[in-house]
């Protein structure tokens, strides 16, 4: 299957576009900002980061209405990516973040490396326990790292210090900062939805805070953005250091695939929302090429936003056109009103992203795990303290291995129930009464081996412990009838069980018809040994054994 270049664009729709895009923006604006500042890059880096990857994702993705720009879990990764330049280069900061944005580069790299390998399709089938446990584990971490510049403090992007000084910030707030933060959260969680919908909740409790901060705090002692330059982004090339290499590489890995996990879930809600079908792998390749231009001019790295993307909709946009929109009316934001963000403080960004550290927990979840899977609600924890206390990767790959044991381990029970050694037709399943009167013209002679539906590695145990129960048989026949689909080891165990039955000079009958069973089971020439027949049909089977052992 071929992918496109290019997304999907027309002027069909172009003023529910208009409309869409330029609501998008101005939830996008307060949002890209806090970001920014909360990262370290500075606000300026988070809407640069929403324009290149809101225009860019939505010309190259695959996914008509989504809008792309920094999120709440990419904010998190490119936080500590740029802790870590800094604290490595204390006397440059132009080199530490530099470092910070070839990171957000490589992550872009990875996405397009995963887009082109045609892996779309199984990053969405992570187990929903493990997105549950590490998407509530973002939110405690954003809601922890903007605790200190909520009461007043500035954030250190790390959670072990940001606990460690958390004490002596809540007994000794800045009173002013905790004052515009609370109302910020106040004015975001109270809105009307008549309201949120004309003026988006974000954007009016960023302006009305940061006006009440300037009437009545002017010359109060709280940390503000300071003004973003009113110009276009200037171009950063990729700066490496060989000493660095292996880390820059693990966070543009971790990037790269949480950025996939969250776009290609927003795409799944963009799907449901407008009755279209996204294209997953040509999603990843347009959230990558967006995430390598923005690295390029200094722009945080963005995923697909759940909550813009939803704005775009309801306000009428359906194609890319509105994504890019939403990219345009932003740039234009940088170029004319940058001085406007001077005055913003600091706090209230916080307040802002709050919020947003709320709504990534998984709140439904929690409140019902519990009830619904005793093992599935210790898997969801677990990566969840993963994901605050080690890191994102360790978090999702220890989740999904846990998840897939435990799967394996029950599909293996099921496989375990249908697989019987029988020498009495009275225990056989799904027999014709002529092939139960031959079983039983046999006086135990045949030992009827039956196994069904796929067999995954799982079963190779249960098909060995199963043979030895019976030991003193005549004739073997292998009912793989009901078998569509055999892995590997499950038809290295048949081979042991047949090449045994061999041993001892017993004829060996394979009932299959699956064409895949029989190809793997070819391979394994098992046809070249003496009294080993394959047939497709097991009155033949047990019609042929009885003949031979009159």
């Amino acid at each position: 299957m071929s992918i496109n270049l290019v997304n999907k664009i027309h002027f069909q729709n172009w003023r529910g576009d208009l409309f869409g895009g330029v609501t998008a923006a101005i939830v996008a604006l307060p949002l890209a900002l806090a970001f920014g500042v909360a990262s370290g890059a500075g606000a300026i880096a988070g809407l640069y980061g929403a324009i290149f990857v809101g225009f860019f994702a939505a010309l190259f993705g695959g996914t008509p209405a989504q809008v792309s720009g920094p999120t709440g879990p990419m904010t998190i990764v490119i936080t500590t990516v740029i802790a870590s330049s800094i604290a490595n280069y204390k006397d440059n900061l132009e080199t530490a973040l530099a470092v910070a944005f070839t990171v957000v580069m490589l992550g872009g790299l990875f996405q397009i490396l995963l887009g082109v390998l045609k892996l779309g399709q199984y990053i969405t089938l992570i187990p929903y326990t493990v997105i549950s446990g590490f998407m509530s584990g973002i939110g405690i971490i954003i809601i922890l790292l903007q605790l200190p510049p909520l009461l007043g403090y500035a954030g250190t992007g790390e959670i072990l210090d940001t606990l460690r000084q958390l004490p002596s910030y809540i007994s000794q707030p800045n009173p002013v900062a905790m004052g515009l933060g609370v109302l910020t959260l106040f004015l975001v969680f109270v809105a009307p939805p008549k309201l949120n919908r004309v003026f988006p909740s974000p954007l009016m409790a960023l302006v009305v805070c940061t006006i009440l901060s300037v009437l009545f705090f002017k010359n109060a002692d709280i940390s503000r953005i300071g003004a973003i330059p009113s110009e276009l982004p200037k171009l950063r090339m990729p700066t490496f250091n060989l000493r660095e290499l292996a880390d820059m590489l693990r966070y543009g890995a971790t990037l790269g695939f949480l950025g996939a996990i969250d776009s290609l879930l927003t795409s799944l809600v963009a799907d449901s929302m407008t009755q279209t079908q996204h294209e997953s792998d040509k999603e990843l390749i347009g959230q990558g090429i967006g995430n390598v231009l923005a690295g390029l001019f200094g722009g945080l790295s963005g995923a697909g936003a759940t909550m813009r993307t939803v704005v775009n909709v309801k306000a009428g946009g359906k194609t890319p056109l509105s994504g890019m929109i939403h990219a345009v009316v932003l740039l234009m934001v940088v170029l004319v009103a940058g001085p406007l963000t001077a005055v913003i403080p600091h706090a209230v960004l916080a307040g802002l992203l709050l919020k947003v550290g709320m709504d990534i927990i998984d709140w439904n979840f929690i409140k019902r795990a519990h009830h619904l899977s005793f093992k599935g609600t210790g898997l969801m924890y677990l990566v969840l303290v993963l994901t605050v206390c080690v890191d994102l990767i360790t978090a999702v790959v220890v989740g999904v291995f846990i998840a897939n044991i435990l799967t394996i381990k029950r599909l293996t029970d099921i496989q375990s129930d249908r697989i019987q050694a029988i020498t009495d037709p009275a225990y056989a399943h799904n027999l014709e009464p002529e092939e139960r009167e031959l079983l039983s013209q046999a006086e135990g002679k045949i030992l009827l081996f039956q196994l069904g539906g796929p067999l995954s590695f799982g079963a190779a145990k249960i098909i060995s412990q199963r043979m030895l129960i019976v030991q003193d048989y005549q004739a073997l026949v292998l009912d793989l009838s009901e078998v569509p689909e055999i892995g590997v080891t499950a038809a290295l165990a048949i081979e042991t069980s047949v090449l045994d039955a061999v041993k001892r000079d017993r004829q060996v009958w394979i009932v299959t018809s699956s064409e895949q069973v029989k190809r793997s089971l070819d391979k394994l020439q098992l046809q070249k040994f003496p009294d080993v027949y394959f047939t497709g049909d097991r009155l033949q089977a047990l019609q042929s054994i009885i003949q031979t052992h009159k």
